[in-house]
């Protein structure tokens, strides 16, 4: 037994032993098990698809750091150019998994939009850290905030364009959500288009669009350029709401469960890593505002993951409920109740004609099994339950127990 386990006690495993701790049992020791056991990985190479965003930080950490290599995996992240290229690699088998948009798992699984394939949800990566941006035109007439512009959109007649990033997306359902709340419909009162989130600032910059719904750093870049003003956050239209999630097709979960587990496991204490501090969220920042990564200055990174917001008008806020990537695991599970309320909004919007069994639909779709497993390696905690419970700014409490009625419940609609 001694001379079977010696080539995976080399320097190197010692060494991210060392420099990376333990789950659970030690790295070197489970790579002993990955080798002679059921546990291995089925494929050991893995390419994950993201979009320039702050929030793909996990999974280029997981990479980064070499918590991949802890669970027997090498990721590989791969730079897309927008949401609709992801859905069609991750489709296609050309992306393993993605770092992806929580509804666009939802609308494929349903077949909005044209394509259909049975998806699966791994994790959630974050919580919080979008915006809604207006552009400065608008400030400059007195809309900097939902009431006023409303209030200017009704005296003021014209099209008003915004901009979301996939239709069944979370900027697009943050944005609906939002602007419904202050009486405006986004169907019948504005145009609402698709920009990829690395394009927006420079559409908003030629006038293509009155305001748009994304992630960071593209709210914060629109402020630095002096181009735009943030109008709302994402987690004041609901305090710590699901974001991206690590996606993947059903197919490949069945086909290739270890790999899922391990995947998950790293992005996971990625996760937890960034979260422990200052230094590490500075570090983080540095990294993901490369080229190959985001592409951005530092500074478009560095303010808002630590919870510093400025709005472009001189108004500053420190925000508790910034980005966060792990918060002691509650970040991560992905509760039934948040991809059902996904759903609803689909529904609410006409993106789905008739309900769906939501319920259903979330069981089918997110992986609680994989995820459980993936926590116990990785030491992270579980919630008590596979549901939440939520309200949103407008003072409706979401808790997934009558998503019909829910769904139904809103005057403004499509």
């Amino acid at each position: 037994m001694t001379d079977l386990l010696k080539p995976s006690l080399s320097r190197r495993t010692v060494l991210q032993t060392a420099a990376v701790g333990v789950a659970g049992i030690s790295p070197a020791l489970r790579s002993m098990v990955y080798a002679a056991g059921s546990d291995a990985p089925e494929k050991t190479e893995v390419k994950i698809g993201f979009i320039p965003l702050t929030d793909c930080a996990s999974v280029v950490m997981a990479s980064e750091l070499g918590l991949d290599k802890k669970y027997g995996v090498k990721i590989i992240p791969t730079k897309e150019a927008s949401w609709a290229g992801v859905r069609d690699k991750l489709t296609t088998g050309e992306l393993d998994f993605a770092h992806v948009l929580y509804g666009l798992i939802y609308g494929v699984h349903l077949g909005i939009g044209g394509a259909k394939k049975d998806m699966a949800v791994l994790m959630t990566l974050n919580n919080n850290g979008q915006a809604i941006t207006l552009s400065k035109k608008l400030a400059d007439k007195g809309a900097v905030d939902g009431p006023s512009l409303a209030k200017l959109m009704a005296a003021e007649k014209r099209e008003y364009t915004f901009a979301q990033t996939f239709p069944t997306g979370t900027h697009a359902m943050w944005l609906y959500y939002w602007m419904a709340a202050n009486g405006i419909n986004p169907m019948k009162d504005a145009k609402v288009i698709t920009v990829p989130p690395p394009q927006m600032v420079a559409n908003m910059r030629v006038g293509n669009m009155d305001g748009f719904s994304v992630g960071e750093p593209w709210n914060h870049r629109a402020i630095i350029d002096g181009i735009g003003v943030t109008a709302t956050t994402s987690q004041d239209v609901w305090k710590d709401h699901p974001e991206k999630v690590l996606g993947t097709t059903g197919d490949f979960v069945k086909k290739y469960p270890n790999t899922a587990r391990a995947v998950t496991a790293a992005i996971l204490e990625a996760g937890k890593w960034i979260d422990s501090g200052l230094q590490n969220k500075n570090k983080m920042a540095e990294t993901i505002a490369a080229k190959s990564y985001v592409n951005t200055s530092v500074d478009a990174i560095n303010q808002r993951i630590l919870g510093r917001y400025q709005n472009g008008l001189g108004k500053t806020w420190d925000d508790p409920n910034y980005m966060k990537f792990f918060n002691d695991g509650a970040v991560n599970f992905p509760y039934l109740s948040d991809g059902m309320w996904f759903l609803t909004q689909h529904k609410r919007w006409g993106l789905l004609k008739d309900h769906p069994d939501y319920l259903a639909v979330a069981k089918q779709i997110n992986q609680i099994d994989i995820y459980k497993q993936a926590a116990a390696a990785s030491k992270t905690p579980l919630p008590k339950s596979d549901m939440r419970t939520s309200k949103l700014m407008d003072g409706v409490v979401w808790d997934g127990k009558d998503p019909k009625k829910y769904a139904d419940g809103f005057k403004v609609k499509a």
